[in-house]
């Protein structure tokens, strides 16, 4: 049996992003999942049936660490002997495809889920172009996750080589069963619900990059006018890459009108008790949140960046407001909150857009026949 490697810098990505399809892709190669320790591992393991192998990588840029991350991959894919490594993740994806390259590994993709550098500024920008353009000088095959990526790194010249869009651009589909209004979900759902209200809701990091600080500043003008609105947030804080503003984090722990939920491994039930996401990111490859949001039938305010821009057609299951502009999303929650019959028709259209063009089984038909074509 062929060996697949998949690599990402952390294990979240591989349990989150890639859930259930490193356990189909082991019914025809032999997988080894590659990630930094932590114990998302096991779940990865167990969950998914195939080995993991654990190397600690910085997401951030550490020259040293990097450095011994790099001797590490080398000596994994020496042994190993992959006839494939497959990454994601900016990181991974620059070390992996170093390291497979040096250890002549004949099949090397990388999958850009995301790119940094668009939003990022003078020297900044130079060195995460650098380091990209280095990762596709390594890949025999590069897929990036959505049209609005491969624009960029046409545009930005990161590289000649072809670019390749798996299936309808998102790197996993989703689970139509598994991301649906079932009775269980409802009856878990009622717990987080308020009759009454107009509840909109974020599902990520607590982070700058997510527009946190402009999704509060809104919804807190909003909530002076109205207190029938509620804002759920979901999802843990990063207080060291990129904090949000210390009044913004006081507003989301104590303001009566939002309803901080931390971290939860299941995000269904919180959905379902939401009217609308809300998700005004400043940058996203192609986000599973808004994928996920559609299929349990709830239109969505988005940002026009990459990703969010393909999933919501403006109108029929949401809206598309300019990234970093507090008070375009101030008027978009402004109209769904006072606009029931719109939102009730985009929130009618949500799950059919999602199911014609997301659903699982056709991305990973299309996974399996690009493995199949180049191994």
């Amino acid at each position: 049996m062929l060996k697949l490697i998949r690599t990402s810098t952390i294990p979240a990505s591989l349990e989150n992003l890639l859930k259930g399809q490193l356990k189909m892709l082991s019914k025809y190669y032999n997988v080894l999942a590659v990630s930094s320790p932590g114990d998302d591992m096991e779940t990865i393991e167990e969950r998914e049936g195939v080995r993991t192998i654990a190397i600690p990588m910085e997401r951030r840029i550490s020259l040293i660490k990097d450095f011994i991350s790099l001797i590490r991959l080398i000596v994994l894919f020496a042994k190993e002997r992959p006839d494939m490594v497959h990454s994601i993740t900016p990181k991974a994806g620059l070390l992996s495809m170093l390291a497979a390259w040096i250890t002549r590994v004949p099949v090397r993709m990388h999958t850009f889920t995301g790119l940094v550098f668009p939003t990022a500024t003078g020297k900044m920008q130079k060195l995460l172009i650098a380091m990209d353009r280095l990762t596709c000088f390594c890949a025999t095959h590069i897929n990036p996750e959505g049209e609005g990526v491969k624009r960029d790194l046409v545009n930005y010249n990161i590289t000649s080589k072809p670019l390749h869009i798996i299936a309808n651009d998102n790197v996993n589909g989703i689970d139509l069963e598994y991301f649906d209004k079932t009775p269980e979900v409802v009856e878990k759902a009622c717990s987080y619900k308020k009759e009454g209200t107009f509840t909109f809701c974020f599902v990520g990091r607590m982070v700058r990059d997510k527009g946190i600080n402009e999704l509060v500043h809104s919804f807190l003008r909003l909530y002076q006018k109205d207190e029938r609105v509620r804002l759920l947030l979901v999802g843990p804080f990063e207080k060291e890459l990129d904090p949000v503003l210390p009044e913004v984090e006081e507003h989301i722990l104590h303001h009566p009108g939002i309803c901080y939920m931390g971290y939860q491994n299941d995000v269904r039930p919180f959905l379902v008790a939401s009217d609308a996401l809300v998700f005004p990111s400043y940058r996203e490859g192609f986000p599973n949140v808004v994928i996920q949001a559609g299929a349990m039938g709830l239109p969505a305010i988005v940002t026009d960046i990459n990703g969010c821009n393909e999933i919501v057609l403006p109108d029929l299951n949401g809206v598309i407001i300019p990234s970093k502009d507090e008070q375009a999303l101030y008027e978009s929650m402004k109209y769904f909150a006072s606009h029931p019959v719109e939102v009730e028709r985009m929130a009618a259209n949500a799950r059919p857009l999602i199911a014609s063009r997301y659903e699982q089984r056709i991305v990973w038909n299309a996974l399996l026949d690009e493995y199949k074509s180049i191994i």
